[in-house]
């Protein structure tokens, strides 16, 4: 079955900022997640394909390659056309390393001449809430990965002890070279994937590889002050990579569920707190819960506005990888009274009737009045 284009999994255009395509494969990450999607087989195809296509449009260097060469440029053989028509294998990470051999450093780790291939990282996601991202907690992300054979021990070999020849397609060396046009280019031996052995009795279970498909349960750490966004790194806990290779790291991603007290931003918090009329012309002491569990008294003075904002310090979020805390502040809204009663129509009555003669008791609507006067005076 022939892969997507990139730009469409994300549902972006080819144009697309980097903001964008962060934007774009959040959401749908969090939408095929395979915690959200229980046994549907279809919500894991997608969720595969989206982070494989956020994790070549992120980088720069693989997106150009991409753009010129489509999946050709990340696929492995020869063929024509597009990159792999030059012999370059495992993406543009390999081709300045296979053009310019080991000079360049390459991707791979090496040991002896010889390539050795780590295992996939893999890349996750997680949705927390707003307090545990103030304390810090754990959570438990499931992920689809490859784990060590078991029948082999991960060799690769179904006697368990890697029992293998030189490779007859490098000698050994883990590298191939071949003639192209006027260059001379090095490139993973494809019979032994670099490893420099052939194995004489490949495993049945694994096919050699040594590693199989698995699910894996992960317990990841998240500090307290963690901000939406935020991509923890896991290192060895990605695919294992088979045939005594190290395994890759698992990137997770934190997502924090909008609360619905709470407004944060950056080490600050934000609480909007609605205010009886009353209670804004006479002023008054309210109770206001903090991020901690605590509770806070904050004092409303008389003739206090929608708008106005009260400060209360190292009240707000925790600083990640600090001790400190940010503040938080107090958003008051004056709420105009509903469903009157008939008393308290008469004493609302009364009052304006007392407001109306006092301007210095309203300064903005007498002042906003006055200049609507004089405007209609001066047409």
């Amino acid at each position: 079955m022939a892969k997507r284009d990139y730009y469409e999994v994300l549902g972006v255009s080819r144009t697309a900022s980097a903001d964008e395509l962060k934007k774009a494969y959040r959401k749908l990450a969090m939408q095929y997640h395979p915690d959200r999607n229980a046994g549907d087989k279809t919500a894991e195809h997608n969720f595969k394909e989206v982070n494989e296509a956020y994790d070549v449009l992120k980088d720069d260097q693989k997106r150009g390659a991409y753009d010129r060469f489509g999946h050709a440029a990340f696929e492995g053989g020869g063929g024509s056309g597009g990159a792999s028509g030059f012999g370059f294998e495992g993406g543009i990470g390999d081709i300045f390393e296979q053009m310019f051999g080991e000079a360049m450093g390459g991707g791979n780790r090496r040991g002896g001449g010889r390539a050795q291939r780590t295992g996939n990282d893999i890349r996750a996601g997680v949705e927390i809430e707003l307090t545990h991202a103030f304390t810090g907690t754990k959570a438990e992300v499931r992920v689809p990965t490859r784990m060590n054979c078991d029948a082999c021990n991960g060799t690769g070999s179904a006697d368990k002890q890697a029992s293998a020849d030189s490779c007859p397609g490098c000698n050994g060396t883990g590298r191939v070279r071949a003639q192209q046009g006027f260059f001379m280019v090095e490139r993973t031996c494809p019979t032994c994937g670099g490893s420099g052995r052939a194995l004489r009795n490949p495993c049945r279970v694994c096919g050699g590889a040594g590693t199989v498909p698995r699910e894996r349960t992960i317990s990841v750490n998240i500090p307290p002050g963690v901000e939406d966004g935020t991509r923890i790194r896991l290192s060895g806990e990605g695919e294992a990579g088979g045939r005594g290779a190290p395994p890759g790291d698992l990137y997770v991603h934190v997502a924090i569920r909008p609360h619905p007290i709470f407004q944060r931003d950056g080490s600050n918090i934000f609480c909007r707190v609605p205010l009886r009329m009353s209670q804004a012309a006479l002023g008054a002491e309210i109770e206001v819960p903090a991020i901690d569990g605590t509770r806070a008294r904050v004092k409303i003075p008389p003739g206090t506005q929608t708008g106005d904002q009260f400060r209360l310090r190292n009240k707000g979020f925790s600083v990640l990888r600090s001790t400190s805390r940010g503040d938080m502040y107090i958003q008051v809204a004056v709420e105009t009274p509903q469903n009157l009663t008939r008393r308290q129509r008469e004493l609302l009555e009364e009052f304006d009737q007392e407001a109306a003669s006092n301007a210095e008791g309203s300064p903005e609507n007498e002042g906003f009045f006055s200049k609507v006067r004089e405007f209609f005076e001066g047409l």
